[in-house]
């Protein structure tokens, strides 16, 4: 049995990530700055508790294995800037530096979709989206989570076995969500702001999993979005409305999702399960 640690558990992915991880055999340790036992209650902007959390906690445990990192401010424009940025950066280096004290050599963490350009009012380079072209944060939220990739990258030059995966997820969802999906076809621009996108939690918790299981030492991002998008029209004519004149590199599929999950099935072998049109009539 693993025992993996997964900061920011008591979330919306993070309670997806503990379900599936323990239905898959391992031991898992929620820690979260305000979850009610048996969560570990930690304040990751406090490095000493941070170090004690990842290495032994009294007679709970005695090593972490690995350890997945969703804990942030999750999204901007919820508290000032200047906040965001001290305590989402302060929380992934802490996590990172207390990690790599302890040994531990696996590291999955949520880095996001935003660092792609959203909210897309300046259109894409090109659809479908993916990994291959330079960050483009437009917020003090997404000028972090590239900065966490960045910071991952020296980490693991430090560090030769180090395995560090970020995962660039969509706007993640759960299955009472969707009853609202069939109102953004009467205006395709309202959720525009993402390509149409979004991720389901339990298959987001798909992709932390095979991206613990991935083990090939170095830094790696994925855009981890489901497989089709949030709207009934067909993805090549909402691209063709909203971004005329960007270049389309694909023939796409009735409902393909914008942000390209290629590389993550490539390499991953992730596949998402699960969609809102198998839930919403």
């Amino acid at each position: 049995m693993t025992r993996i640690a997964v900061t920011g558990g008591s979330g919306k992915l993070g309670r997806a990530v503990l379900a599936d991880l323990a239905a898959h055999g391992n031991e898992v340790v929620n820690l979260d700055v305000a979850a009610p036992r048996p969560a570990l209650k930690i304040d990751l902007t406090d490095y000493g508790q941070t170090v004690e959390a990842l290495t032994a906690i009294d007679d709970r445990y005695d090593k972490i294995d690995a350890v997945v990192h969703l804990a942030a401010i999750p999204a901007p424009g919820l508290i000032p800037n200047a906040a965001t940025f001290q305590n989402n950066i302060t929380a992934t280096y802490n996590v990172f530096s207390a990690a790599r004290l302890a040994g531990i050599t696996n590291v999955v963490w949520a880095s996001s979709e935003t660092v792609l350009g959203l909210p897309f009012t300046t259109p894409p380079p090109y659809i479908p989206v993916d990994e291959e072209y330079p960050a483009r944060p437009e917020s003090t939220y997404s000028l972090v989570k590239h900065l966490e990739e960045t910071m991952a990258a020296q980490f693991c030059r430090w560090n030769p076995e180090l395995t560090m995966i970020g995962l660039r997820f969509s706007n993640v969802m759960d299955p009472e969500d969707y009853a609202e999906f069939p109102s953004f076809d009467a205006d395709p621009r309202s959720r525009s702001w993402n390509l149409w996108g979004y991720i389901d939690a339990r298959d987001g918790a798909q992709a932390v999993r095979k991206a613990l299981a991935y083990g090939t030492p170095g830094v790696e991002v994925f855009v981890i979005a489901n497989a089709d998008t949030v709207m009934s029209r067909s993805s090549a004519s909402l691209a063709a409305e909203v971004f005329p004149g960007v270049p389309v590199t694909k023939e796409l599929g009735e409902h393909e999702t914008l942000l390209s999950i290629d590389k993550a099935r490539r390499v991953l072998g992730y596949e998402p399960e699960h969609s809102w049109r198998d839930t919403v009539s």
